[in-house]
């Protein structure tokens, strides 16, 4: 597959925020393309004037670029106006695209009835014939060919085959003259030269009637992926990803790639491994590996990839992100311990401030006074932490627990941290021995 033959998009209406399956699309999208050296477009399917805002449009596009999935170009459907109308009049004339004049209850009650009598509630078609009632705009429908089978094979779903006869010539214009998704979809992904199809299993359908619409249009089919949908523990996924958007992520300090890498491998037996890169993802990437099972979503796993991801990072990819200040060296030493990056302030005070004297057991008390004495003794121009400890392990008789413990309570506050020989040599000398002097008296 040449790099140059692979141009995918990801299609969202803006009438409200990204959603975690929004993400996940997108991030398909993206990686495919990433991977054959092709191109990735946003096209913001806007043709709902009355439900799309500009907040909306604009929040996708910030969300996207937070996540890192910036496209190649981007497109407003509703900028393409006259071309929809350019090739509706070509179907028009060709008598793929139709008028109907009957009522949502009209049809309504026909659906009931066919459905009473045992039979599929397909459309009936009206004879072309029939006269239009005064006064009554049309919508319009394209007409279905009910000759051969509608087939195509699909990169996740497999070889799919639907019988049109089945199917109810799909409404493709309203009768005020707006647009519903079909028919505008196919005319830009043949305008803008898709060749990857990439959604929700929840489309398939729609992609039976699409392809006879691109052929129509006498123009290639793209290929399809038609993917599992999420599901959360309690069941279907919210269509707004619960109380959790891109806006509370950032709030939180969790890192994109976190969420991307999780996204990335869910619904496949792939192990899920917190990546750097898109790049890393990319590489990867393949639809084959995908089952036709619900991918089972849970934010638990995110936190704690984000946490493996940290761990990970060199400190050129969070430099710009850290405290003035920070230095490599200190990254190096907190990482290990941090499950979000806004964790790494909390650690400023450890490091170059003066701490508050923690609870201590009163049989630890005489211990640390001890220890005050012994690392005042100390040679701190070496490694302080192995020396002092072997001396106290030695004039007290404590070991384990009952050793490290409340040494690492009194000089860093914290019951757990980093390795304490770095972290020793880090907060230095004179503070270590004023925080260790607090329990003397």
């Amino acid at each position: 597959m040449s790099g140059a033959s692979v141009v995918t998009r990801f299609a969202p209406s803006p009438t409200g925020r990204l959603h975690v399956g929004n993400i996940r699309t997108a991030l398909h999208n993206r990686l495919f393309a990433l991977r054959h050296g092709g191109r990735f477009l946003l096209r913001i399917d806007d043709t709902d004037a009355a439900r799309s805002t500009a907040e909306n449009d604009q929040s996708i596009r910030d969300d996207l670029a937070w996540l890192g999935l910036v496209p190649d170009a981007m497109v407003r459907q509703s900028d393409r106006f006259a071309l929809y109308e350019r090739e509706f009049d070509r179907l028009r004339t060709a008598g793929r695209v139709y008028p109907c004049y009957e009522t949502s209850e009209e049809l309504d009650l026909r659906r009931k009835v066919l459905l009473g009598r045992g039979l599929p509630p397909v459309y009936e078609r009206k004879s072309i014939d029939d006269p239009a009632p005064d006064g009554v705009a049309p919508h319009w429908r394209f007409r279905l060919d009910h000759g051969a089978p509608i087939v195509w094979h699909d990169l996740v779903r497999g070889d799919q085959k639907f019988d049109p006869s089945l199917i109810s010539d799909p409404v493709v214009r309203r009768a005020d003259g707006s647009w519903l998704y079909l028919l505008p979809s196919v005319i830009d992904d043949i305008d803008l030269g898709i060749s990857h199809i990439v959604r929700g299993e929840d489309h398939v359908s729609n992609s039976a009637t699409q392809v006879q619409m691109f052929e129509a249009l006498d123009a290639l089919v793209p290929h399809f992926a038609h993917e599992a949908l999420l599901v959360a523990a309690e069941g279907k996924l919210s269509k707004r990803f619960g109380a959790i958007g891109v806006g509370e992520m950032i709030e939180a300090g969790l890192e994109p790639m976190a969420l991307l890498s999780l996204l990335a491998r869910l619904g496949t037996s792939q192990p899920v491994e917190p990546k750097a890169t898109l790049a890393e993802l990319a590489a990867g990437f393949d639809f084959a590996h995908f089952g036709r099972a619900p991918a089972h979503f849970d934010f638990a796993d995110v936190e704690q990839l984000n946490a493996r991801l940290l761990h990970h990072l060199d400190f050129a990819q969070v430099a710009d992100r850290l405290p003035a200040g920070a230095s490599e060296a200190d990254w190096l030493l907190l990482r290990g311990n941090l499950a979000h990056l806004c964790e790494y302030d909390d650690w400023l005070p450890v490091l170059d401030g003066d701490l508050d004297p923690p609870e201590i057991a009163p049989e630890d008390r005489a211990f640390l006074a001890e220890a005050a004495q012994v690392a005042a003794a100390l040679d701190w121009t070496a490694d302080p932490w192995p020396t002092l400890t072997t001396a106290l392990k030695a004039s007290t008789g404590r070991k384990g627990r009952a050793l490290f413990h409340p040494l690492r309570l009194a000089l860093t506050g914290r019951d757990s941290g980093p390795e304490m020989a770095p972290l020793l040599k880090r907060i230095g000398r004179d503070r270590a021995l004023a925080r260790l002097d607090a329990f003397a008296a």
